[in-house]
């Protein structure tokens, strides 16, 4: 959809949810009010519309899903990945969905009682994710990159019969599963994200964001239990050549 001046600004977040925050971000209403051109808006709030419509363009040419090689990553790299594309995520995105949330509730949440038990289960998630992350950062991510660093220099280390990471991993993959059966109550409870007739832009909006939300969660944990924590356990075995014995 090309951006200009004259395009319409809740059609364009229509057509890019992701276009919602800029919008947001610079205090245009794209949901009662958004039905005049970008232009337009910004003339009435006294705002610069270049910069505005370079934020945009900015937004939509970046793609939905950009793979990459994780498989032969060096772990500690994977990590800092981790925690900077999904981590960081994770943590801008709650207070945006539950102020959504909140808002959405207040307007529909009477004809729509099932958007207070979707603002309920993703305000466990926020308590539950923001905990679960903050373990991963300070407890298991350092003794994967200290297996990192061991491999990366070649230095063998003790085996004391007690491993470094599988037990933390264990306790990280339960908590998934958590997450996981949440998350898929939510996606019941509206239809797989899919926003009914009488929807206004904020609830189409708040939609797609936990539907982005639940996509990058289920690419974070793949990430961790299919990639990093299976190479992170194999590492650290054949560092003190428990895997070499008989």
């Amino acid at each position: 959809m090309e951006i200009n001046e004259n395009t319409i600004v809740g059609q364009l977040v229509a057509a890019d949810y992701r276009t919602a925050d800029v919008f947001r971000q610079h205090g245009i209403d794209f949901c009662c009010k958004g039905n005049k051109p970008i232009g337009e808006v910004c003339h009435e709030k006294k705002l610069d519309i270049t910069p505005i419509l370079h934020e945009l363009e900015k937004v939509a040419a970046v793609p939905a899903c950009t793979m990459q090689h994780f498989n032969t990553m060096p772990l500690d790299q994977l990590a800092d990945h981790i925690v900077r594309k999904h981590h960081g995520y994770v943590r801008e995105k709650i207070p945006v969905l539950q102020q959504y949330l909140r808002k959405v509730c207040q307007v529909h949440g009477e004809p729509h009682q099932e958007l207070w038990q979707i603002a309920a289960l993703f305000t466990a998630t926020s308590a539950e994710l923001s905990n679960h992350l903050n373990k991963e950062e300070l407890i298991l991510f350092p003794r994967i990159r200290e297996i990192a660093r061991k491999q990366a220099t070649g230095e063998l280390q003790e085996e004391h019969g007690i491993s470094a990471v599988e037990k933390p991993i264990s306790a990280m993959m339960e908590e998934h599963d958590h997450e996981g059966d949440r998350f898929r109550r939510i996606a019941d409870l509206s239809n797989n994200f899919t926003p009914p007739e009488d929807a206004c832009n904020t609830y189409r909006v708040t939609y797609a964001l936990l539907k982005e939300f639940q996509d990058d969660l289920h690419q974070h944990i793949h990430l961790e239990n299919n990639i990093l924590f299976p190479r992170a356990i194999s590492t650290e075995k054949a560092l003190t050549g428990s895997s070499c014995r008989l």
